[in-house]
This record gives structure tokens, C-alpha cells and sequence, in this order.
């Protein structure tokens, strides 16, 4: 203890001395001279904002910039830190009609560019330069039609300027995502000034070299999060979109990427039309992105039964899936929740079984109580969770490794089965916990095994098994306690469990972005009194 506090004392010290010795060189006149070498460019590709309509609002209500007073647009000291953001990466554009004033709309970005010609920490944060990259470049029927010559060149200078920055920044930028928008507004620079080869070739190579790190061997991100996967297949539609309209020869990888992340989506979306709340996912509305896709000409199709970590059978009636894949490696797991082997299921279009989905903030408890495994539909012991985390720089990223060690998935008409087991709570308590579930189709019943099976004789382990719904679920319990009946809109369901307490608790459900309301679980709790524990439930339709 004597030895780690100095320790941690002199890292520290060092990583502010680094941090203080980093703002004032990005502050510096140098480091201006350094991002201000640029040469004299005129735009020749002129991107569509509509390609952009996955991204952004494009459709939402249009606004006149005559009716926004802009005197004082950038000297309000009292803003607040969202609508800092929100006004400074420019995205507000893509929602002013075309009859705006072109003459007040360059101005506003002038006026900008005179307070903000030199690097500042605030409005030059990364993924701010990005996107207000993308916006002054995709709105030029704004900011640039029948404009002055001194404006042109300012405009394409500050343009160049902040490509440089982001060049400059990318490698030290810690979030992935970030990094994606910052390369899509560097290759759109390069497509955009067809002079000006070094920020295509640039930002291509950037490009692959994110492709290569993020993607496992079957297109689908390490991280196993199903929105970061949403994410990376649309900004590779935009900037393969970008080519197209462009004219410029598509790289091959591009197109492998969209074709693997299109079968990852088609997966865990199209095949079965329900948000999965598993690893960082909420509901999303993703039918909006559906049109996109048909609008652009994009079809996807997915056959299999597993991918990403993931299982999911379905037909037109009943969706059923489940968490069988190991965790991410630790740098990739900022919305990993561990909920291995939790399973949601979906009846007649609406959500039957759920986990309590994630909540997305740093620093948060809420977030890390999201991540926990008493928030996903499947088994405790002691509650403690399936993994441990540690906090870094906001994020809770994984302490440990959680791996499946076997699993077994059967797709037939009239039987479905999908059984998996995983270790995360071998070092504490020697024990695996397995789970089975086999579906009847034409009985509408599922069947399922929980099994706690120790390698060290353990007796008197608490454990818990939750039934996450979502809010508004009606449940009642009948009198002899062994009965849950669930009704669900116009369908009656029963879940049973003869053997054991079997509860109705209240929980918290984050299956709404940066939200909670209250639910209920369904809960099966005991001792374990043998070396090894079997529970087994059914649920089944009245």
C-alpha cells in the first residue's frame, strides 16, 4: 500500500503533465502553421445531402434560416453542452429549406470561421470537426452556391484546415465510432477536392485498417454489439455512396464489408423484426434504415442460425434468440452487458421475454447496473454478476474473460433446441452454469433447464433466475404459487416452475435510449442442495 500510492501518484503526474504539455501544442502557433498548409482547391464533387437520410433527420420538418436570428449565434456564453454540440457540428443544416437565404446561411458559416479560425478544445473536438466537415460539404447548395470569390477560398481553406486536424488527431482519438465519422469526413474531402489525392488515399487506408481491427472473420464486430454493427454498415453505404455518385472505382473491400455487415444485419433485424436488447442495444427503429436500403437498391439475406455470438430461430409466428458467444476482449467491451445464455423471445410481433436493455452514459451507475447479469434474462449466483468491470476514462470495460464452452443448435419444423454453457463463475464458485431450451411449434411451449453443475462439492449457493418483461406486462400469480399467467395484448401465456420458489419482482427497464421505467421479472430463487442443480420451467400459450 506504502509502495502503490506514490506509484499511482507519479503515473498521474505524468499523465497530466502530458495532458497539459498536448493542449499547448494543439494551441500553438506551430501546430496552426502545421494544420494551416493547404493548397488552392475548388470543390469538383458535390455530394447529395439525401445519401446522408440514414444518418440524419433529412426528412424531419424544414426550417427557413431568415427566421433564425444568427447576431449573436456564436457568443452565447450560456449555452448548454448539447446544444453547444448540436450547433457546432453544423448537422442542423441538412434541416434548412432550400428557399433559405444562401447570402445569411454563408454568412453563418463565416462568422463562425472568424471565431474559430484557430484550433480551440471545444469547438474542434474531433467528432465535432467531422461532422460539421460533412455538413458544409453535403448542404453546398447553401454554403457555397453564388457565393463571393474570398468566401470560396476561406471556405475551402477551413475545409482542408480540419481535414488536417483530424489526420492529425485520429490515432489519438480513443472512441471507435469517432474515428469512423472522422474517416468518412476525410475521404469525402479527398472525393470532394479531386486534387487533392493525399486525403482519399489517407482516409481509405484509415478505413481498412478499421475495418481489420473492429471485424472478426465473419464481417461482425468484436465488440458483439449489434448497434455498433447498425453503425459501421451505414457509414460504408455513405461513403460507398459517395463513390458512386462520384463516379470513382468502389474499393473491393468496401463492398466486402457492406456484404458481411449487410448479413449481420439481415440476422439480427430483417429475419425478425424486433430490437435485440442484448450488448448495448436499445430499441432503434430500424424500419427508417429499411427504407433507406430499398431506396438505395440494398438487399440482404442471412440463413443462418448463429453469428456474432448469437442464436436465432424463428418463423412467422414466434422469434427466439439467445446469447451463446464468448465475451469481447476488453478494449471492445464498453457495451458488452454480461448476460450470457439470457434469451428474449417475441410472439405475434410483440416482445414476450426481454433483458432490461443498456444504459448509455459515462460515469453513470445506472450504465454499469445495465451492464450487470440481474438485468438480462438468465442466472445469478450470489448476485454477483457473470463478469466484473473496471472504470476507464467513464467507460466500464471488462475485468475478465467469459467463455462458452459448448453449445448445440437445432432448427427443425415442429422442434427447436439451443443449448450452452458458459464459466464466468468458475474461479469464485467452481461452478458452470448450463442451460437448455427446446421450443415446440406446433404447442406453442418452451422447456427450459437451468443447470448449476459444481466441480468442487459446494452446498448452500444462492442463486436467482429472472424473466425480464417490458413495462406494462401484465402478470398475476395464482394460488398455488407454482404459476405465473402473462397476458400479452390479445395472447395468454403461463410460465411454470414446480420445483422451486418461483416470485414477481420489480426491476428497471433501459430498453429506451438514455431512459429507465419500471418493470417486472419473473423470478425463480433457491439453494443449491446437490453437487449438481437442475431447475427446469416451461412457458407455454393458453
Amino acid at each position: 500500500m506504502i509502495l502503490r500510492n506514490p506509484l499511482n501518484f507519479f503515473i498521474q503526474s505524468i499523465k497530466q503533465i502530458s495532458a497539459q504539455g498536448r493542449k499547448f501544442y494543439l494551441n500553438s502557433n506551430y501546430y496552426d502553421n502545421k494544420i494551416s498548409k493547404t493548397n488552392k482547391s475548388n470543390l469538383v464533387y458535390k455530394p447529395s445531402p439525401h445519401i446522408l437520410s440514414s444518418l440524419i433527420k433529412y426528412q424531419s420538418k424544414k426550417i427557413n434560416v431568415d427566421d433564425i436570428s444568427t447576431e449573436d449565434l456564436w457568443e452565447n456564453k450560456n449555452i448548454n453542452a448539447k446544444d453547444f454540440v448540436r450547433l457546432n457540428n453544423f448537422y442542423w443544416f441538412f434541416r434548412l429549406d432550400l428557399k433559405s437565404s444562401k447570402k445569411k446561411t454563408q454568412k453563418i458559416i463565416s462568422d463562425w470561421i472568424n471565431k474559430n479560425f484557430k484550433y480551440n478544445s471545444k469547438s474542434w473536438e474531433f467528432d465535432l470537426v467531422s461532422k460539421r466537415i460533412i455538413a458544409w460539404l453535403s448542404c453546398h447548395n447553401l454554403t457555397i452556391e453564388e457565393c463571393n470569390t474570398n468566401y470560396l477560398n476561406q471556405f475551402n481553406f477551413l475545409i482542408q484546415k480540419q481535414a488536417n486536424h483530424l489526420i492529425n488527431e485520429i490515432n489519438s482519438s480513443k472512441n471507435v465510432n469517432d474515428k469512423m465519422i472522422g474517416c468518412a469526413a476525410i475521404i469525402l474531402v479527398g472525393l470532394c477536392y479531386k486534387d487533392q489525392k493525399k486525403y482519399l488515399s489517407y482516409g481509405l487506408n484509415l478505413l481498412k485498417k478499421i475495418s481489420n481491427l473492429s471485424f472478426n472473420n465473419s464481417g461482425f464486430p468484436k465488440s458483439r454489439s449489434i448497434k455498433q454493427l447498425i453503425f459501421y454498415l451505414k457509414y460504408f453505404i455513405l461513403i460507398r455512396e459517395w463513390f458512386k455518385e462520384a463516379q470513382i472505382e468502389i474499393p473491393e473491400y468496401v463492398n466486402e464489408s457492406i456484404f458481411y455487415l449487410g448479413q449481420g444485419y439481415a440476422f439480427v433485424w430483417q429475419n425478425i423484426k424486433f430490437d435485440i436488447l442484448m450488448n448495448g442495444n436499445n430499441i432503434s427503429n430500424n424500419s427508417e434504415f429499411d427504407q433507406y436500403l430499398k431506396r438505395f437498391g440494398y438487399k440482404f439475406k442471412s440463413e443462418k442460425k448463429e453469428l456474432g455470438g448469437y442464436a436465432i430461430l424463428y418463423n412467422k409466428k414466434v422469434s427466439f434468440v439467445m446469447d451463446v458467444g464468448h465475451s469481447p476482449s476488453s478494449k471492445f467491451s464498453s457495451s458488452y452487458q454480461s448476460g450470457a445464455l439470457s434469451f428474449e423471445i417475441c410472439s405475434g410481433g410483440k416482445k414476450l421475454i426481454s433483458n432490461c436493455g443498456f444504459y448509455e452514459s459515462k460515469n453513470n451507475k445506472l450504465t454499469k447496473m445495465s451492464k450487470s447479469t440481474a438485468t438480462n434474462s438468465t442466472l445469478v449466483i450470489n448476485d454477483n454478476s457473470s463478469c466484473h468491470y473496471k472504470k476507464n476514462n467513464g467507460d466500464y470495460l471488462l475485468n475478465d474473460n467469459l467463455k462458452i464452452l459448448k453449445k448445440d443448435i437445432i432448427f427443425e419444423k415442429k422442434y427447436w433446441k439451443v443449448s450452452a454453457s458458459h464459466d464466468g463463475y468458475n474461479k469464485r464458485y467452481n461452478t458452470i452454469h448450463e442451460r437448455e431450451i427446446v421450443f415446440y411449434p406446433e404447442d406453442f411451449k418452451f422447456i427450459g433447464v437451468d443447470k448449476i453443475l459444481n466441480k468442487k462439492f459446494k452446498l448452500n449457493i444462492k442463486f436467482d433466475i429472472r424473466f425480464h418483461l417490458e413495462p406494462n406486462i401484465k402478470l398475476m400469480k395464482t394460488q398455488d404459487n407454482k404459476t405465473i399467467l402473462i397476458e400479452l395484448d390479445d395472447e395468454g401465456w403461463k410460465f411454470t416452475c414446480n420445483n422451486y420458489e418461483i416470485n414477481i419482482d420489480n426491476g428497471l427497464y433501459f430498453g429506451n435510449k438514455n431512459s429507465y421505467n419500471q418493470n417486472q421479472n419473473i423470478c425463480i430463487s433457491g439453494i443449491t442442495n446437490n453437487q449438481n442443480q437442475n431447475i427446469a420451467w416451461e412457458l407455454s400459450k393458453i
